[in-house]
């Protein structure tokens, strides 16, 4: 890229501190640099070059400045950006048809938004009115939103002084198998009884009107948690004994970020609702839920409605028509897939050297590495945040979350276009950053 195209490069890191006193925060700290460009796995602050291993906020599946994507901005943005709601387009027509072509019979229908909260309230206000009752239940750990509805189920830190929450929001814990306190005689994990005793609670405090469980397939920001085999079949099997319908949200794992290119499909079921965001846009504010024609047909009749300034808008739908033809054209589910076991083969042989690696856990390009004090096994929330700095400083950008429910976990999670060099550039990094830190181990 030459200095006439690169927009930022002359910019002074001192703005930082000069102008963002003009901005409101919004519940986290913001970097300490200005970045000036992104483009592929990396960003700049100026001229110095950081690995970008979150993907922006989870969300530049194909990395920055993909040159397919650029041309596609480009050419909407100059000849079809923009149309009243009740307008269609061939984008928005094309995507529907390539979107419900990659899914399952029953996943039949699809809507256009712009982030994953909205396309949550939608799939949630859909269940309401398909099942008639209003009780939703969502995970603990889960995030799901930051407005009304997928507010009221994102069990995370944020939560207070926002009262009253939606009402019927009920828990189900969080099937974190490094931390569960359910164990069979042999120690193993015992999912299906911590499940089990969840719906039990949940019968409880329910006023029987049960709607809907709304869960992700992999839990990023709970600390990057998998779901055990089968919890997805068992879930479903718990829904439909109760009339209720299952959402899976599919922000960050979707269109081959887990080494699948949906993260339900490990698990043999098909969900009620599909809901999409992050990844389906590379960073544009694209989301979508997909359901079946008998809920679409329900909930018409029932005056389902979610008229939104930028429902199916043409340009952001032709960068998520792009994103599919790229990713399937490109085989990029299997580079996922081979580049997460990767990594996670790099960090599991550095966790042999460092105790304070308690657990390296994943799918595909979406990877938790928790850090621990060794003797007690509690989060080392200090140690992660000295890691965390030290990494940065030497040129990777590996986030960790410092909200309390997330305690020292490292989310990684890398464009699915990463080169093998790139993974094991991060892989270095991540290690030299133990050892400045806590000095070398044999």
């Amino acid at each position: 890229m030459t200095a006439a195209h690169n927009l930022y490069q002359d910019y002074p890191q001192e703005n930082l501190q000069k102008k963002s006193k003009h901005l409101l925060g919004y519940g986290a700290k913001f970097a300490p640099m200005v970045i000036t460009r992104a483009q592929g796995s990396y960003v700049y602050a100026g001229d110095k070059q950081i690995l970008d291993f979150t993907s922006g906020q989870m969300s530049t599946l194909l990395g920055h400045g993909h040159p397919e994507i650029t041309e596609t901005i480009t050419e909407h943005a100059s000849q079809l950006d923009h149309l009243f709601s009740g307008m269609l387009s061939p984008p928005v027509l094309d995507l529907a048809e390539k979107l419900t072509g990659l899914l399952p019979e029953g996943l039949d229908r699809a809507m256009f938004l712009s982030t994953g909260a909205e396309a949550n309230e939608a799939a949630i206000k859909l269940a309401k009115i398909y099942t008639g009752k209003f009780e939703v239940v969502g995970l603990s750990l889960s995030w799901h939103g930051m407005t009304g509805a997928s507010g009221a189920i994102t069990y995370q830190d944020g939560r207070k002084n926002h009262v009253p929450m939606m009402p019927g929001s009920l828990v189900l814990p969080s099937p974190n198998a490094y931390r569960s306190i359910f164990r069979k005689p042999d120690g193993s994990y015992d999912w299906e009884t911590e499940m089990d005793y969840g719906f039990d609670l949940i019968d409880t405090a329910s006023v029987g009107s049960l709607a809907a469980v709304i869960i992700e397939p992999v839990m990023s920001c709970g600390g990057m948690i998998v779901l055990p085999d089968g919890y997805l079949k068992r879930l479903k099997m718990h829904c439909e004994k109760r009339g209720m319908l299952l959402i899976v949200d599919e922000a960050q794992t979707a269109i081959g970020r887990c080494g699948a290119m949906f993260g339900f499909e490990a698990h043999g079921i098909v969900p009620d609702i599909l809901s999409l965001s992050k990844t389906l846009g590379n960073g544009l504010p694209l989301s979508a839920i997909v359901t079946s024609n008998e809920i679409a047909d329900k909930g018409a009749e029932g005056r389902f409605l979610f008229y939104t300034t930028h429902v199916n808008d043409p340009l952001p739908c032709a960068v998520g028509s792009k994103v599919l033809d790229i990713v399937v054209r490109d085989n990029l589910v299997e580079n996922s897939e081979k580049m997460g076991e990767l990594f996670r083969s790099e960090i599991r042989h550095l966790q042999k050297q460092y105790a304070q690696i308690g657990d390296v856990r994943g799918r595909g390009l979406m990877t938790g590495v928790e850090i621990i004090d060794p003797e007690t096994k509690v989060a080392d929330g200090d140690l992660a945040g000295r890691l965390a700095d030290k990494m940065m400083q030497l040129g990777l950008s590996a986030n960790l979350i410092s909200v309390p429910a997330f305690g020292g976990v490292f989310r990684i999670a890398p464009p699915i276009t990463v080169s093998k060099e790139e993974i094991l550039q991060g892989a270095q990094i991540f290690a030299e950053s133990f050892r400045q830190v806590l000095g070398p181990k044999a």
